[in-house]
């Protein structure tokens, strides 16, 4: 692996333990807690970590592969369908894995090719995962502050 791919995806892997980390913590009934007024349970939150991992992975990094229905960014709020835990934690493991995968694929060079899409404007590859990194734990704080203060 080229050295700015090995130490950008080094990055991201520690930066994603934020979330991960509280993963392996939560039980099956913190999954409905939010804190109001706002809408998004910590179900939906994993979901939609997960969701945004794989359109990276397909529409940034290249991955043809991906397959990829983002539900919460589709449907824009929480439906409240997010309450299966093994189920999540298999989604965001191979959300993990597909994003992962096509970031060790990246060379050096790819990190400074230009990306554009609707959400995010024109950026380089390099700024894109730095995008992914701050999204990922963004939402992973929120699960952490929904997680210890907001009743089930």
């Amino acid at each position: 692996m080229n050295i700015k791919t090995k130490l950008l995806v080094e990055l991201w892997m520690e930066a994603r333990t934020r979330f991960s980390n509280q993963i392996a913590e939560l039980e099956e009934e913190d999954l409905k807690k939010r804190l109001p007024p706002a809408q998004n349970s910590i179900g939906f939150l994993i979901r939609h970590i997960g969701d945004v991992e794989l359109l990276f992975a397909k529409n940034v990094f290249g991955d043809a592969s991906v397959k990829a229905t983002a539900r919460t960014v589709i449907d824009k709020r929480d439906t409240g369908q997010w309450t299966d835990l093994e189920e999540l934690k298999e989604y965001v493991e191979a959300s993990f894995k597909s994003l992962k995968s096509i970031l060790e694929r990246q060379t050096d060079e790819d990190w400074e090719t230009l990306v554009h899409t609707n959400e995010f404007g024109t950026k380089t590859k390099a700024e894109a995962l730095g995008r992914v990194i701050s999204h990922t734990a963004y939402h992973a704080g929120q699960i952490a502050i929904i997680n210890k203060y907001a009743k089930i």
